[in-house]
């Protein structure tokens, strides 16, 4: 069985000049969420691929990815131009552990992106497991301006059917002219202002939190979740954090 299944891009919406997501028809393996495959196009007599988390529920078609651009990039600004019809080929078997099955329980379960980290966690909400595990789920997403906030409204539509249960909180660190930026997700955890807005504790205790974004991020985060007495999830030693970096 071939490694590669050909798609078809249904739809290519556009956020921002830089922000896109690609809705794409393709039969691959059952695949669990939280897990990525890779997209591919043929260049130059070379198949190019990169690693990208899939954004819909299992069993949910279209296959969706979200995206920003890398100037000069060998296959993102090519992602970017593709327009429906086009062919392009998808990895048949998904892979990757930043899954609920590897979160213990807990009351309260934080889960924190930067940029298009976001997808990965869309997935994880659209797929159920987590509202039946989880008394409350808070999603942190930083972003640099308000018009990065990508799918909003599919967010606010799920706060609006588990309502006490879904909060979504944002961090605009590079604000239109004449706002306030907000910190940082790791420098709010710090002063305490994350879990005030939350209106939910962050310890040992009651919490478990999922990271995925930028290196510095999540290095930054994953240090300040340690001063709150928190350790990261082993096999053999269960703890109260998930990682995972996005590039």
């Amino acid at each position: 069985m071939s490694e590669w299944v050909e798609g078809r891009v249904v739809e290519n919406r556009r956020w921002t000049d830089e922000l896109h997501s690609l809705l794409i028809e393709a039969e691959i393996d059952t695949f669990t969420a939280g897990q990525f495959t890779r997209l591919a196009l043929d260049i130059d007599g070379e198949r190019i691929a990169r690693p990208y988390s899939l954004v819909n529920a299992p069993g949910e078609q279209p296959l969706e990815f979200y995206f920003i651009t890398v100037p000069k990039g060998p296959l993102s600004e090519r992602l970017y131009a593709l327009t429906p019809g086009a062919p392009i080929w998808v990895a048949r078997k998904p892979a990757g552990h930043f899954t609920l099955a590897n979160v213990p329980a807990a009351k309260t379960l934080w889960l924190l992106a930067t940029g298009t980290a976001l997808g990965v966690f869309v997935s994880l909400l659209k797929s159920g497991e987590l509202w039946q595990r989880f008394e409350q789920v808070i999603l942190v997403h930083g972003v640099r301006s308000d018009e990065e906030k990508s799918y909003a409204d599919l967010l606010a539509a799920m706060a609006d059917q588990h309502p006490g249960c879904f909060k979504v909180i944002y961090s605009v660190t590079r604000p239109e002219s004449g706002a306030r930026p907000e910190d940082r997700i790791p420098v709010m955890i710090a002063d305490g202002r994350l879990q005030a807005q939350a209106e939910a504790a962050l310890t040992p205790e009651s919490s478990q939190v999922m990271i995925c974004g930028n290196p510095q991020m999540v290095n930054d985060t994953l240090t300040q979740l340690e001063i709150l007495g928190m350790r990261k999830n082993r096999s053999r030693q269960p703890g109260h954090i998930t990682t995972e970096k996005y590039w």
